[in-house]
């Protein structure tokens, strides 16, 4: 182990705990809601800009605008708003309702705030709504989101600090780049702190705004019965981020017997605005048992299941969709096609459609109308399955800057697309550039010889790799040997060669791959 001299190491030390200082007290700041102080680097202009950037790719990757119920989408509105305006930080609050069966709702920072239609068709009452949005805008307005991300910056600078010591790191799953990124804002799960704040706060603006706060003891103790019921759709969906327990309960109940009797609950009025949504969640359960069905490669059943949901509610596009799916996996390209332009007629935003239509077309060899498809759906959402899809498409025509291009987006993504891709970027790159794809090492091997060990990064089997060894004799003497270093090597694999030269006390080595070639 190597070891700094203590002077070097000390005035290190010191230009650390001074750098850490100065990043601490710069990101001090107060939170808007509470008055505390807190540790947040980002500013109040960031949150607006991280919202607003994010919005629409997060709408996108978790199921789009559920537009089919535009007044529930108003009555959503109009109860977000009503306590947006009693609530401490003025933002350009955004309320919508997305088309997903998942119970959840999100905030993302600067006040944009969506909740599922599965979320709306579970709880009972507009004051539990009102529960609902009013924990999300406390978490919007308390700057929450800021204050992990802001975390998550002082555990890079701490692990740069140490180096510099040491030597003086659904359809959101199609997602890639940053709208890929952009997922955690909303998966992360907040603190306890967080979310008992979160709820206090809440509490506090649904009393504001007219609210009886006993709909947000009713909702925790709704959740917390179905946590412990393990409903796998309520895990994955709003308690993955939003966990229930116990105490949350007790703290609202606590809480609630404290603040002033009486307010509006709105039963009725709740009942009214989600009976249409209610009253297609038969075609929506249909639809989710034909994806699963689907997914689990029972076509005919997802069938039956996707003409269930149709007879029930034929105008949601998703259900255009669902067919489509089935018939482009039984390769009924044709028929998979007029599925998907059934589905745009209904629902022209969203980027699901247009991806499915692309490769549809695609494998009709419908190119052209193909890369329209697929470009409007990268517009809306990029994902990979478009960007691979183009990538191949580019390659064809034999664009091969463009083809890299899609490759290189879809491949730092996992999953099998990003496998695919770093496979086509390697037959792609690999002769003319194989040091990027293969590893290589010169060590003395237990005989006493130099040894040359390489490993296969690229994502196919590879053959013809060689090696240039530069490497000094017991005289002190450069000398040059190219080395072939195995026959067939596997991704991921290692292989060696003994190069039958002797390993003397002055022998240096430096190796370079030089060439390598694709083995299918």
């Amino acid at each position: 182990m190597w070891h700094l001299p203590g002077r070097r190491y000390n005035q290190s030390m010191k230009r650390i705990i001074i750098l850490l200082a100065t990043f601490i007290v710069a990101g001090c700041a107060v939170n808007p809601v509470t008055g505390d102080r807190q540790f947040i680097t980002m500013s109040p202009s960031d949150d607006l800009q991280i919202g607003t950037q994010n919005y629409q790719p997060m709408v996108q990757a978790q199921g789009g605008p559920y537009d089919v119920d535009p007044a529930l989408i108003e009555y959503v509105r109009s109860v977000g708003m009503k306590l947006a305006a009693v609530s401490d930080v003025e933002l350009p609050y955004e309320f919508t309702v997305l088309n997903s069966s998942v119970p959840n709702a999100w905030a993302l920072p600067g006040g944009k705030i969506a909740i599922n239609r599965g979320l709306l068709t579970e709880i009972r009452s507009e004051a539990e709504l009102a529960a609902v949005l009013g924990h999300e805008i406390v978490h919007a307005a308390a700057r929450h989101s800021a204050q992990q991300m802001s975390r998550g910056q002082l555990l890079q600078g701490l692990v740069l600090a140490t180096s510099v010591v040491a030597g003086d790191s659904g359809y959101g799953d199609l997602a890639v780049g940053g709208a890929g990124l952009a997922a955690q804002l909303i998966s992360t799960k907040y603190g306890r702190g967080a979310e008992l704040e979160a709820d206090r706060y809440g509490m506090v603006y649904m009393q504001r705004a007219g609210y009886d706060p006993q709909g947000a003891v009713s909702l925790q103790e709704t959740f917390v019965r179905l946590s412990e019921g393990h409903q796998q759709d309520w895990v994955s969906g709003l308690f993955a981020s939003h966990p229930p327990s116990q105490e949350r309960v007790k703290e609202n109940r606590k809480r609630a017997r404290k603040m002033p009797e009486g307010g509006f609950m709105g039963v009725e009025e709740y009942r009214a605005a989600v009976e249409q949504a209610r009253a297609a969640k038969p075609a929506y359960d249909a639809y989710d048992q034909g994806r699963k069905a689907l997914a689990d490669g029972k076509t005919d059943e997802a069938l039956q299941l996707a003409n269930e949901a149709l007879n029930l509610f034929p105008d949601e596009a998703n259900f255009h969709a669902l067919r489509g799916d089935i018939r482009l996996t039984n390769e009924q390209f044709d028929m998979a096609e007029t599925n998907y332009d059934r589905a745009i007629s209904r629902r022209d935003t969203f980027f699901y459609y247009y991806v499915q239509r692309g490769i549809t077309r695609e494998a009709q060899h419908k190119t052209n109308d193909a890369v329209q498809d697929l470009e409007r759906s990268i517009e809306l959402l990029p994902t990979a399955p478009a960007h691979y899809t183009l990538g191949m498409i580019k390659k064809k025509r034999g664009q091969t800057d463009a083809a890299i291009e899609h490759f290189s987006i879809v491949a730092k993504s996992s999953g099998e697309y990003g496998k695919a891709a770093g496979a086509e970027l390697a037959r792609m790159q690999l002769e003319g550039q194989p040091s990027k794809y293969v590893a290589t090492s010169c060590d003395a091997g237990a005989n006493g010889n130099l040894v040359i060990s390489v490993r296969n990064d690229a994502a196919i089997t590879i053959r013809g790799v060689r090696v240039q060894l530069d490497y000094s004799d017991n005289y002190g003497n450069t000398r040059r040997e190219i080395i072939n270093v195995g026959d067939r090597i596997g991704a991921g694999q290692v292989a060696r060669a003994d190069t039958g030269i002797r390993v003397y006390p002055n022998t240096r080595c430096v190796e370079q791959v030089i060439a390598a070639q694709v083995a299918e």
